[in-house]
């Protein structure tokens, strides 16, 4: 850990304890990755509705006014963030959230959109 040599920080002490509570870089990009697919307000009309209820591509298309496949690429990006499970029943896929924690930070966005 390098010391600060600037002379400007007011309280090095301080500084330090925080530096050393930091959590990895690794951990920062990814949870900076979260939140770039939560910058999408067309994943954000997915997983509001995902909130609701399970649903296939086709009633995902149909509630945001979208097509089949820009869903379908919406939902990959979903998947691969791990933010979205699919269910297959014959033919069809039907699409629900992974779990509880992405409902959370959709709730606490909304909640702070909502205090502005």
């Amino acid at each position: 850990m390098s010391e600060c040599t600037c002379g400007c920080c007011i309280n090095a002490e301080l500084a330090k304890k925080v530096k050393n509570k930091m959590i990895s870089d690794e951990i920062l990009f990814d949870i900076a990755e979260v939140f770039k697919i939560f910058g999408d307000s067309t994943r954000m009309k997915i997983i509001y509705a995902l909130k609701l209820s399970e649903l296939c591509v086709c009633d995902l298309a149909f509630i945001t006014n979208s097509t089949q496949s820009a869903i379908s690429h919406q939902l990959r990006i979903l998947k691969q963030a791990k933010l979205v499970k699919a269910r297959k029943e014959g033919k069809v896929v039907y699409y629900s959230l992974k779990d509880e924690h992405i409902i959370k930070l959709f709730e606490i966005g909304r909640e702070h959109v909502e205090e502005l």
